[in-house]
């Protein structure tokens, strides 16, 4: 991959959108819930706005954004900008990929897991039925525009859900990260906008050394799953919010990788991620589950890549069968 396909622009005002493209040329996709408390932001551009929410991450909305883009006349000079949380990145990537065969995009993240996780990389799509991302592409935005004036209307809930993807980071990645995490707190980097530029950044730089390697997830960018095998599970199983799911998807990765490969340190990410309000226990229905799990996309037959780690710092690939992880969610979990 060509790691400059994307260039980033952090901690830039909104405004200088309008110097990055042209606005004629430009329609800008957005939710209604940001529209809302952002609209004078908008004011000039051509925008779509959208139904807010995980349920509408469906291809009948990016259906409905191909309708609108056909009545607005865009044609291949449109470029479509992404201003919003996850779905709206997701939504405006895959519709950029297939509208008359490929559109430029860019993306403005507004919540802390776009920030650091939903927007970067070039993994857009969209869920089909109990199933998440199961139809999209692989496809790099042109640009990312930082702007943290929109974290100012994120409720404490969508910062906890960013903080569940960082935590991921630092624990596959980044030993030192994780030891600062154990050392700060989530209201530290509400208050501080350096602390959370830094570690904005250094997030986004983790993610994209791994991309830069196996942009299309044919070997070690399959470890940024850690946590989601049973998490988008239990996003689409329960209902719950990404960063609530992946959690709980990686406490029980966690404990999973303590009895295949004696990880030492699950105490450890059991605080860390109470410290930052994300839940580490939930009554589940493993049977249920694994018959969503046995649908997942990255499945090959009977067997599964399932992600673990060591060690802080280090995490790793455990090829094992259906029948192996059901026995251990059924005896240990």
């Amino acid at each position: 991959m060509d790691r400059s396909a994307t260039t980033f622009y952090f901690n830039t005002p909104f405004s200088f959108l309008s110097k990055l493209v042209d606005r004629r040329s430009a329609v800008l996709l957005t939710d209604e819930h940001l529209y809302k408390f952002h609209q004078a932001k908008f004011t000039g551009w051509n925008v779509i706005v959208l139904k807010a929410g995980e349920q509408y991450k469906i291809q009948a909305t990016a259906d409905a954004i191909l309708e609108k883009l056909l009545e607005m006349g865009a044609d291949r000079s449109t470029m479509l900008i992404g201003v919003g949380g996850g779905v709206v990145t997701d939504l405006t990537g895959y519709v950029a990929a297939v509208y008359m065969r490929g559109l430029s995009f860019g993306f403005v993240p507004t919540t802390l897991l776009a920030l650091v996780d939903a927007s970067v990389g070039g993994k857009n799509g969209v869920n089909h039925g109990a199933l998440k991302n199961m139809v999209g592409t692989i496809r790099q935005p042109a640009f990312l525009l930082v702007d943290y004036s929109f974290l100012r209307t994120l409720p404490l809930a969508e910062w906890q859900n960013g903080f569940a993807e960082i935590i991921k980071h630092a624990l596959c990645f980044d030993h030192t990260l994780f030891q600062q995490l154990e050392k700060t707190t989530l209201d530290h980097f509400q208050k501080n906008k350096g602390a959370l530029d830094a570690l904005v950044q250094r997030n986004i730089a983790l993610k994209m050394k791994v991309v830069g390697l196996d942009e299309k997830e044919n070997g070690q960018r399959k470890l940024l799953n850690f946590g989601h095998t049973i998490g988008h599970a239990l996003e689409m199983k329960y209902e719950l919010s990404h960063g609530q799911a992946i959690s709980l998807g990686m406490i029980v990765a966690a404990k999973i990788s303590t009895l295949v490969l004696s990880f030492k340190h699950f105490d450890r990410l059991q605080l860390l991620l109470q410290a930052y309000g994300l839940p580490t226990q939930a009554s589940v229905n493993w049977k249920k589950l694994i018959a969503v799990i046995r649908m997942d996309k990255k499945k090959k037959g009977d067997r599964l890549n399932y992600i673990l780690v060591s060690q802080i710092g280090h995490a790793l690939q455990k090829e094992m069968t259906f029948k192996k992880l059901e026995q251990l969610l059924n005896a240990k979990l």
